[in-house]
């Protein structure tokens, strides 16, 4: 693995074996920016539980670099992977490409957070003088490593725009594609946010809000102490639901869940809604220093309107009551833009060990992002609010 007078670099098969506090250190130093899922007690509660190694495809291979006094300068959560699954920037044509050229696309490795479509650092590296070499060091042993796996390819996968921006520089493929955020600002009510929507757009949130609990529902709002291992189990039920539905597999077992609930409760935050004293749907928030995402949601009964309001509205309601600038409601869903929710672009970078796979896939994402900025631009002019209120915005 490469070197420098200061910094070496290992790689561990487990995030048990890394100091918390050093990860954490490199991971969030900024706790106004806190981004709960690169910490050590999300990505370690995933191997704990068996979400990640043994037979499921994803094989921890964390990237650490160590000072001279043996403290972590950077680390980046990396898995070597044996298909293309819970990822959500999908590579199945470029799979496809290698394969019919003769090549072999798996193994490959991939810097991310698994299961998660959620954008932030994926190069963490601790504050300091030398902080940008040491970003680089961290990508470059990132290639190095996958030479000596014999990966085909190397992903970064929803990384923040200036890692992208500085990838892009060291030679890695750019590529963007889009989420739907919501934005605040500054609103105290609600009924302010609604304020700043066109009339048509803010009587058709206001009737779905009355809508979802029409029949008699009751929601609940639990975080930290609150959430109980009752409430996860109901939760997962409904998590299992939506899994079945939309994946064929659910990616999360029920032991992550109670690993999260014991490491990380006070960052959770459980929409739960009941009907007759009993639950029915629910959904998880976690909780970051500026953001809430939205994660998982299911329902064991239909009722109209229920997931914007679950989904949607209670997690801007609940930002707006937190003070949090922005909500992030997890991959894909244009129908979010009706509810406020707008287009938000999202970075990744690829290496490729194969040069010809390297060329075509260049020449693919030049026009991507071209066409995902048309999109964005696009979507945003349709989008629900008052005129001067993007003005405003942008």
């Amino acid at each position: 693995m490469p070197s420098t007078p200061s910094v070496s670099v290992k790689v561990q098969p487990l995030l048990s074996l890394v100091s918390a506090a050093e990860w954490d250190a490199c991971a969030n130093p900024d706790p106004a920016r806190y981004n709960p899922f690169v910490s050590h007690a999300f990505l370690k509660a995933l191997e704990d539980a068996g979400t990640v190694g043994g037979k499921t495809g994803w094989h921890p291979q964390h990237l650490v670099l160590e000072d001279e006094q043996g403290g972590i300068a950077g680390c980046m959560p990396l898995y070597v992977k044996a298909h293309s699954q819970g990822e959500y920037v999908f590579d199945h044509a470029f799979a496809d490409a290698l394969h019919r050229a003769g090549g072999r696309y798996y193994p490959k490795l991939q810097g991310a957070v698994p299961f998660s479509p959620v954008p932030g650092p994926r190069l963490l590296v601790r504050p300091g003088a030398a902080s940008g070499d040491v970003t680089k060091l961290l990508a470059l042993a990132g290639v190095q490593l996958a030479g000596q796996l014999e990966c085909s390819s190397l992903h970064m996968t929803f990384l923040e725009k200036a890692e992208w921006e500085l990838l892009g520089g060291l030679g890695f493929l750019q590529r963007t594609d889009q989420q739907f955020h919501w934005q605040n600002a500054g609103y105290a009510t609600f009924d302010d946010f609604l304020e700043t929507l066109a009339s048509r757009k803010r009587k058709a949130i206001r009737k779905e809000r009355c809508e979802a609990l029409a029949s008699g529902l009751t929601l609940e709002r639990l975080t930290g102490a609150e959430i109980t291992e009752a409430h996860w189990d109901h939760f997962y039920e409904f998590y299992c639901d939506t899994g079945n539905r939309k994946w064929g597999r659910p990616y999360l077992n029920r032991k992550f869940f109670s690993l999260l609930g014991e490491a990380m409760a006070e960052r959770c935050l459980l929409v739960m809604v009941k009907r007759d004293g009993a639950y029915v749907a629910g959904a998880l928030n976690l909780i970051g220093g500026d953001c809430l995402y939205g994660r998982y949601w299911g329902a064991i009964e239909h009722h109209a309107c229920l997931h914007f309001e679950v989904c949607y509205y209670q997690a801007i309601d609940w930002a707006i009551a937190h003070g949090l600038r922005r909500v992030e409601a997890g991959a894909q869903g244009s129908h979010k833009l009706a509810r406020g929710y707008l287009p938000a672009t999202t970075y990744s970078v690829h290496w490729f060990a194969d040069q010809r796979l390297t060329d075509a896939v260049a020449q693919y994402l030049e026009q991507e992002r071209l066409e995902v900025a048309q999109t964005a631009e696009f979507l945003t002019n349709m989008g629900p609010f008052k005129k001067f209120a993007v003005e405003e915005a942008d």
